[in-house]
């Protein structure tokens, strides 16, 4: 459900418009010639490796960082732990994050190419080999260090603002303890707490994300080139509006997908608590 609220409402139109701003002159003129031009279809280009390759990040995301936050969280002892729990929270969601854009980056490129490249490639089949064909397998790579200056700031703020968030809210929003609250009230709280840090996710990673766009996109392209063209203001601000849209839902839906695979196997929800540490 997520990847197709990607790749339909969000995904292609905000490559484009990061791509070609001449053609895409906004956010709905880039629905428009979207659907002009491809005609429906269009707004599903991409969804396989769209599905493959942020399946296997998120695996990777979201298990590694609880595997990290415990992992520094016995480093530190439970007194720093607590203490210092929004450094582990980081710590934690960038370690994981680095390992999960590995796993990521291959379909990433073939994404954007799928989708940026009018009769590049019909999808994931042909346009994998064909990139390693004219590339060579560093092809699918070349785009993995502006993946991870987008993504590794990104996947901090993602987690740390959103531990945080539900944090205060329960402190100082809720007058009910965490425990008492019903577990569709957590649900509802963990929705809001991911749509927040979604966009503060947004704002962070927009620079990176249009220079892995313009990268994949454009053949021999180096940052240099894609700062030259974009501008510094572009670089922030071209398609930011639909992402935080974008991120901000994903983001919230991400959260209380992850919270409900708790609540169904009897654990709390995300939130509220200290890194957990081992009892010695």
């Amino acid at each position: 459900m997520v990847t197709r609220v990607d790749v339909i409402w969000c995904l292609n139109p905000m490559i484009l418009l990061q791509i070609d701003s001449a053609k895409y002159k906004s956010i709905s003129s880039g629905f428009g010639v979207l659907l002009k031009e491809q005609g429906v279809k269009g707004f599903f280009k991409g969804w396989a490796p769209t599905l493959l390759g942020y399946s296997a990040q998120g695996a990777f995301k979201y298990g590694f960082y609880e595997f990290f936050k415990k992992y520094y969280s016995d480093i530190a002892g439970p007194e720093y732990a607590a203490k210092y729990k929004t450094l582990i929270y980081l710590a934690g969601s960038a370690s994981a994050e680095f390992i999960a854009d590995i796993a990521l980056c291959p379909m990433e490129a073939v994404k954007v190419r799928i989708q940026t490249q009018p009769g590049f490639a019909r999808g994931l089949s042909d346009g994998l080999p064909k990139i390693v064909k004219a590339e060579g397998a560093l092809g699918l790579y070349k785009g993995l260090v502006p993946l991870w200056g987008r993504q590794i700031p990104y996947t901090m703020m993602k987690f740390a603002s959103f531990e945080n968030i539900v944090e205060m809210t329960y402190k100082y929003a809720i007058p009910t303890p965490k425990e008492q609250c019903s577990k569709s009230f957590q649900l509802g709280v963990s929705f809001a707490g991911g749509y927040v840090a979604g966009i503060l996710c947004a704002v962070v990673s927009q620079p990176a994300d249009n220079l892995v766009s313009f990268l994949n996109n454009s053949k021999g392209a180096t940052v240099g080139d894609a700062v030259n063209k974009l501008g510094l203001s572009g670089l922030f601000t071209r398609g930011l509006p639909l992402r935080i849209v974008m991120i901000g839902t994903l983001t919230g839906t991400q959260w209380v997908i992850y919270d409900a695979v708790k609540v169904f196997f009897n654990l709390p929800t995300t939130g509220g608590a200290a890194p957990a540490t081992s009892s010695k």
